[in-house]
């Protein structure tokens, strides 16, 4: 049986990964603006299909746009009733449209289901947010022993990220498929000191969720694979959802593309091994999936009120790329405040992919947002800027009644 061939990225792998989901970055609050692009989905008698019309118009103008997805989709729901949104091709050969049951990577985004996995632990006191590393994961450096579960979930751990360390990026530099061990990945800073006081500085870092799916295992005995079908997937209807360690996307998917005129798209779908980012952003789901655990997630169905307070403790600090509105950090959650009014949930970029899942803090109304490019403040920030602009309009449109 022949091997796969090894994918020839046109991109060089640097630019690749920058600011991506394996890529840190110190962040304080964000602040999208006012701007709003055309139609913002509020309507005004026209009826649905024309406030549909005009949310389409501009993820169309996405599409068009110099650098912009192939692709994009976006599903809002308000109680039981579902609007799709969609511009471009889910596959630039084929043609044919996005879909709700098409699978994407969800890049960062992934953070928020370790973030769902260790504060249902917390509710079942096999964990609590004051343990530390010292005690949980006694075999990690002595220098982070005093690191806590909360400052994991909200990027205040002082851990240094592995995704930046040379040696990790030379390996992948060298076979973008190179299978890792996803639990050492922490090996790769292992002989690094903190870079701050742990809880007094926000700093974005992938191996914040490495450490904590670590301390789940460690606590239930369980692989972190299980522990989310158990504490996740199930309870809240995940059936597409799931954490692959190589680089093939289950059928059907969105196929992500490196987009970087004057050069046609290149499909990078494939091209990296999901083994190299783990619990911090190698989930693979669809939009529908993403849109039931959203919901769930950032209405607190599997938590407790007090644990959902806790939860909610905001700090400055944006997500990766940076949500809609202006952002704030919680653990394993954003809010994005809005002109529109409030959504929690979190973001996320890869290769091919950029993601945005939001709802609101009860749960009813929610936003799934997937574009079939990677768009981030370093490879295309001026893009950016309009993706965040799209991004609160439709939450406006969401909001508004």
């Amino acid at each position: 049986m022949p091997l796969p061939r090894r994918p020839r990225l046109r991109t060089s792998l640097g630019a690749l990964l920058a600011a991506a989901c394996l890529t840190g970055a110190v962040s304080g609050p964000a602040d999208a603006g006012s701007a709003s692009g055309s139609g913002s989905g509020s309507g005004s008698g026209s009826g649905s299909a024309d406030r549909d019309r005009a949310l389409r118009q501009q993820l169309e103008a996405l599409v068009a746009e110099p650098g912009g997805p192939p692709g994009v989709i976006a599903v809002l729901r308000r109680g039981g009733e579902s609007r799709v949104v969609r511009a471009g091709v889910a596959d630039l050969d084929g043609g044919r449209p996005i879909r709700t049951d098409d699978h994407t990577r969800i890049a960062s985004t992934a953070k928020a289901f370790s973030g769902a996995v260790a504060l249902r632990l917390v509710d079942r006191r096999a964990l609590s947010l004051d343990d530390t590393i010292g005690r949980r994961l006694p075999s990690l450096p002595r220098q982070w022993r005093a690191v806590t579960l909360r400052q994991l979930l909200n990027h205040t751990s002082g851990l240094p990220d592995y995704s930046q360390d040379p040696e990790f990026l030379r390996i992948l530099t060298a076979d973008p498929r190179h299978h890792f061990d996803s639990r050492r990945l922490l090996d790769f800073v292992a002989d690094e000191p903190l870079l701050f006081r742990p809880g007094s500085t926000y700093q974005y870092s992938n191996s914040d969720n490495i450490a904590v799916a670590l301390m789940a295992e460690a606590v239930t005995g369980q692989p972190y694979e299980q522990l989310l079908r158990g504490l996740v997937y199930r309870p809240l209807g995940l059936r597409d959802t799931s954490l692959p360690q190589g680089y093939e996307m289950p059928e059907p998917y969105m196929h992500g593309y490196d987009v970087t005129p004057p050069n046609p798209p290149e499909d990078v779908s494939e091209a990296l091994s999901a083994s190299g980012v783990w619990a911090s952003g190698g989930i693979v789901s669809t939009p529908a999936d993403l849109t039931r655990f959203i919901r769930g997630y950032a209405g607190g169905a599997l938590i407790s009120e007090a644990t959902l307070r806790e939860q909610r403790r905001w700090i400055d600090g944006a997500s990766e790329p940076a949500g809609p509105g202006r952002n704030k950090a919680g653990a394993a959650i954003f809010r994005y405040s809005t002109r529109c009014g409030v959504v929690l949930g979190h973001t996320g970029n890869f290769p091919g992919y950029t993601q945005l899942i939001a709802a609101t803090p009860d749960g009813r109304r929610s936003l799934t947002f997937t574009l079939t490019t990677q768009v981030n403040k370093t490879n295309k920030p001026a893009l950016l800027e309009r993706l965040r602009t799209v991004e609160e309009n439709f939450v406006c449109a969401l909001l508004k009644d």
